[in-house]
């Protein structure tokens, strides 16, 4: 199990990485990273975002976030926050892991307004940022804006 999990996140922070060069070029997602990051731009990797690739339903997407930490007091993640920017309301939840959790893991469900990246920052006790993405493919939208 440890083997897959390694395997996954290296996975990901490969898939990741081009994620910080299309925030750097994209004015609205760089200014929605660093809204919520307080300034600095979070570095791609050790933030795994499993979804399934095609979502029939836009209404409820499952979604699970995984993030690698070991939890200790000096390196644990505070907070996850999950985007999803194509949505009338781009950020789509935001959890705050106290000092008794075990795992830096999420599961839930979100509604998707298009095909989109959903995006995952997770902030560390240090106070840098991590992030991950995974692309959604929606074939029944939801979360229009009426008008």
């Amino acid at each position: 199990m440890l083997h897959r999990r390694r395997f996954l996140l290296a996975a990901t922070t490969l898939a990741a990485a081009p994620l910080l060069a299309h925030a750097q070029s994209d004015p609205r997602r760089l200014a929605l990273l660093r809204e919520i990051t307080g300034g600095p731009l979070p570095a791609a990797g050790r933030v795994l975002v499993d979804t399934p690739p095609l979502a029939d339903n836009g209404h409820s997407v499952p979604v699970r976030i995984a993030v690698e930490s070991p939890m200790s007091a000096a390196d644990r993640v505070q907070q996850i926050v999950i985007l999803a920017e194509r949505n009338p309301r781009p950020v789509v939840a935001r959890y705050a892991l106290g000092p008794l959790c075990a795992r830096a893991e999420i599961s839930t469900r979100i509604r998707l307004a298009d095909i989109q990246e959903v995006v995952a920052l997770a902030r560390m006790s240090d106070g840098g940022w991590w992030m991950g993405a995974t692309r959604v493919i929606v074939t029944e939208l939801a979360c229009l804006e009426d008008g």
